[in-house]
């Protein structure tokens, strides 16, 4: 059973040190949240004269020396990765050297840490790992809920009569890096996803050392695919994600083996960005197109999202940082989130008016009625100030 986080559990993640790093630049801010204070909106749905629907949430920016820079709501606020995690976990199957072992690709890294839409290339470049590993996909165990995501792909197998198999879920090719490792290790494949699986308990590991705390002291919940996934504060996510950003200027000393399994997962992602999502609606590919080479967006369930700046992303000679964005309602239609990220990244500097021009349609989420015409449109209403205002 997962234990449910505490102000003082989240500040073991906030409190362990980086060797080297100079005592004057804080992990977190000193300055709190105001307990019990309501989460501050971030978007508003507007229709013709009246505001219909508001979302709230918090942003958080946290830089790669580890200092948290700007935000607006509760850097504090404890929230579950879900996928989100998968560009950490992954860091196990690089780390026992089976990028080596396997002889993997940069789409085959990126569609590992990806929550993929199910198109035949996903489902091709999947198929392609397991047989080169002498895996089959009917060891998959992430089911078949919701696959696949792109409409375009669900709609031509239905018209075929065609069922969706567990290779077309968002999840499997993060579930397959569990049964790379697994064949790597020598260990049993078809219970690779219990906790209590070698490979799991390795995930579990990398992710500690990544988000700074004890495997023991890991705040851990089931995912819907089966495995395990972690809460964690906004801003060691955000901390995470600037890791992932520039993972050598990033990384203390227990994290220094992972630099090089974080940077091939980094450099994948940017590399092949149809595969972290799809070719069609998919908000984490849309946003790395915007900047190629600048930019890892990684998304998970219930309003959240993960992105690492790499260094110069936000202006010349700015240091590389992580931005987490949740919002607390889980934002099931994606509409706030997208706007929330776009708006984020164009305050920060990491995008441009040619930019967001092009990423309109996600930066002001619209509405239409059945013959097209606009009717309603998602607006972002939020300013990023300094974290260190809060008190």
């Amino acid at each position: 059973m997962a234990r449910t986080p505490t102000r003082a559990a989240t500040e073991l993640a906030e409190g362990l040190s980086t060797p080297g790093r100079a005592a004057a630049r804080p992990v977190l801010p000193r300055a709190r949240y105001p307990r019990g204070a309501a989460a501050p909106v971030l978007v508003e749905v507007r229709r013709g004269t009246f505001i219909e629907c508001r979302h709230r949430g918090h942003i958080v920016e946290v830089d790669v020396n580890g200092r948290v820079e700007r935000g607006v709501g509760d850097p504090d606020y404890v929230t579950s990765l879900r996928s989100a995690v998968k560009p950490f976990g992954l860091a196990a199957l690089l780390e026992a050297d089976g990028a080596d072992a396997f002889h993997l690709t940069d789409p085959e890294i990126a569609v590992m840490a990806a929550s993929h839409h199910g198109e035949d290339a996903h489902v091709r470049t999947i198929q392609s790992v397991l047989r080169r590993a002498g895996l089959t996909q009917a060891l998959l165990a992430c089911g078949t809920d919701g696959a696949p995501a792109d409409p375009l792909t669900a709609s031509r197998l239905a018209r075929d009569g065609e069922a969706p198999g567990p290779i077309r879920h968002n999840c499997s090719g993060f579930h397959a890096s569990s049964l790379l490792l697994s064949r790597l290790g020598g260990w049993t494949l078809a219970d690779y996803w219990r906790p209590e699986h070698p490979s799991q308990t390795a995930v579990a590991a990398v992710v500690a050392r990544i988000f700074r705390v004890r495997p023991t002291d890991l705040v851990t919940a089931v995912d819907n695919c089966g495995v395990h996934t972690y809460a964690f504060p906004m801003a060691a996510i955000a901390r995470a994600f600037a890791l992932l950003a520039d993972p050598a200027a990033g990384a203390n000393a227990a994290q220094s083996s992972l630099v090089p399994s974080l940077t091939r997962i980094r450099d994948a992602m940017m590399a092949a960005p149809e595969m972290v999502g799809g070719t069609r609606d998919a908000p984490d590919t849309t946003l790395m197109r915007a900047r190629p080479g600048v930019l890892v967006s990684k998304g998970g369930a219930e309003g959240l999202r993960g992105i690492a700046l790499l260094p110069g992303a936000r202006g010349p000679k700015t240091v590389a940082a992580g931005v987490a964005i949740k919002i607390e309602d889980g934002d099931r239609a994606g509409r706030a989130n997208r706007s929330v990220s776009v708006e984020s990244l164009a305050q920060l500097g990491a995008l441009d008016a040619d930019a967001l021009e092009r990423l309109n349609e996600l930066h002001r989420p619209p509405t239409r009625d059945p013959r097209g015409v606009e009717i309603a449109t998602t607006v972002p209403v939020f300013q990023l100030a300094p974290l260190s205002e809060l008190g």
